[in-house]
């Protein structure tokens, strides 16, 4: 029965895992993760960027540091989201 419930979890383990495949080199992948910032707010260092492939707009809370070098009006990429 231990056997049993343990290749049905792994069964299920691999199934569920899907992961994403980005290319390094793949254009669309980094223009759809970049916009234009369209506004800033200092007291809790986030922008408001609109995606270049969508016009959605979205807020992202940066680090004080990334946040001094992004201005309005800059184009700006996020590498750690797959589009918005």
């Amino acid at each position: 029965m231990k056997k049993l419930v343990l290749v049905l979890g792994l069964v299920a383990t691999t199934v569920s895992c899907n992961k994403e495949i980005v290319t390094p080199n793949n254009p669309q992948n980094e223009i759809c993760n970049c916009g234009l910032i369209v506004s800033d707010n200092v007291s809790d260092y986030s922008v408001t960027i609109r995606n270049s492939c969508t016009d959605n707009l979205k807020t992202f809370y940066l680090l004080p540091g990334d946040w001094m070098n992004a201005y309005v009006g800059d184009n700006y990429c996020i590498t750690n989201v797959t589009g918005w």
